[in-house]
């Protein structure tokens, strides 16, 4: 014969006061060992006003930058110039030198790879259908941006004669 063995399920916590308690202590807890670990992470702190390595000039020290620049007192004090903004009509000429600086800086990054459909700077095949719509044209999507090209190149401290002289450059070395 088969023995029914049953035998019956039953709690540690048996009265709704136990139940508050350890939820409460649940709580507690976690949170009294939290404050005592930063307590004893934080202790030291204070203890180190009296310790020479945390001086004033001793962490000014650490801060320091790890090199200085040193420059040769012989040589002639280089003035910088202040930057000119050229005149429209020379900015808007092909053989400006602003235009090159221009592209140097801004137009480049994008042009001298092709990157995002951008054409790239002397291949005169990618630059034919765009001479084709005119300079007017070209330098509008210069100026307002075209496809993947932010305006002004991503560049919007440049003037609009700027961008025409940058223009004008990279147009004239497909010519």
């Amino acid at each position: 014969m088969s023995e029914k063995h049953t035998e019956a399920h039953s709690s540690p916590i048996k009265t709704p006061k136990q139940l508050i308690v350890v939820v409460v202590l649940a709580f507690a807890v976690p949170i009294a060992l939290i404050v005592m670990l930063t307590q004893l992470v934080t202790s030291g702190i204070d203890a180190g006003k009296s310790n020479p390595s945390m001086s004033s000039e001793a962490v000014a020290r650490r801060l320091q930058p790890v090199g200085t620049v040193a420059l040769d007192p012989n040589q002639p004090a280089q003035v910088a110039a202040a930057p000119t903004k050229p005149s429209a009509p020379a900015a808007a000429g092909a053989g400006s030198g602003n235009g090159k600086a221009i592209y140097d800086a801004t137009c480049t990054v994008c042009h001298a790879a092709g990157v995002a459909g951008a054409p790239k700077t002397g291949n005169k095949e990618e630059w034919v259908p765009r001479l084709k719509s005119g300079m007017p044209a070209l330098y509008a999507s210069s100026m307002k941006g075209k496809n993947a090209m932010p305006p002004k190149g991503g560049n919007l401290a440049l003037s609009d004669a700027d961008v025409k002289a940058a223009v004008d450059y990279m147009v004239g070395l497909v010519k």
